[in-house]
């Protein structure tokens, strides 16, 4: 059971050109945006997609897969960990995000 601890699996989008930083270390670290959509009939049957933007991180072999053959529009699976930290901005504001820690990544060709 212990396999099933916050674990997310995602099929999406790039929603932009992956981020690749390298850091003083060496070590890559690759930050991008996924959509996901869901689409659904609202109370008057009209049609209504709902796109939800996720933010991933990768490290290493899997950020240098993502530098090499990962573009905005590609559409890929990722499997991971949720996390979550705070930082202050430049006026002291503490601010959240949540990302999601890639450890695997399938490509499944084209482009939306």
């Amino acid at each position: 059971m212990s396999t099933l601890r916050n674990k997310v699996q995602l099929i999406g989008h790039l929603g932009n050109n992956p981020e690749i930083i390298t850091l003083d270390s060496g070590k890559k670290l690759a930050k991008l945006s996924i959509a996901t959509n869901e689409t659904y009939k609202n109370a008057q049957g009209e049609k209504v997609t709902d796109t939800q933007w996720h933010n991933v991180i990768a490290w290493s072999k899997t950020a240098d897969i993502i530098e090499k053959y990962l573009e905005k529009g590609n559409e890929v699976a990722i499997e991971g960990k949720l996390t979550s930290r705070s930082y202050d901005d430049k006026e002291g504001v503490k601010k959240y995000i949540t990302e999601i820690v890639c450890n695997e990544l399938v490509m499944l060709g084209g482009s939306k």
